[in-house]
């Protein structure tokens, strides 16, 4: 991949539609209730450290979109990117999260609240990448 043809706001377009993304999915409009009880997480709990959390999630949001974008190459499109994200989201990412999740004995729910969060975000993120290729 020549990184002089990757669009960095592109980049930075799928990492941010990752926290709009988040911030709908686990909303009270959404999964917020289900997923804090089957976290066994309160609503204190999910404000302490948010800052940290956070940084840390737009991070690996950016290295994230960033090896989408790598993936895709110059010339994705819309479909080969949203296709490719579904791969990845849920081939790759909720596969093994549901691995991690069987062993640990978490709830198919949680499991089920998570995979789908990053399935639908990784198809996000390849349809922003693919477009703006």
């Amino acid at each position: 991949m020549d990184l002089s043809t990757l669009n960095w706001l592109a980049v930075l377009v799928a990492a941010l539609s990752s926290f709009l993304i988040g911030g709908v999915w686990y909303s009270p409009i959404l999964f917020a209730k289900p997923w804090m009880a089957d976290s066994g997480l309160s609503e204190d709990d999910t404000k302490q450290g948010a800052p940290r959390i956070f940084a840390t999630s737009f991070a690996l949001a950016l290295i994230i979109a960033f090896n989408l974008a790598a993936f895709l190459g110059p010339d994705a499109g819309l479909a080969w990117g949203a296709s490719a994200g579904g791969l990845a989201g849920f081939g790759w990412v909720a596969a093994s999260m549901g691995t991690t999740y069987a062993f640990e004995r978490k709830p198919l729910r949680l499991f089920m609240i998570d995979a789908g969060y990053h399935g639908v975000t990784y198809v996000v993120m390849g349809a922003i990448l693919g477009v703006w290729s």
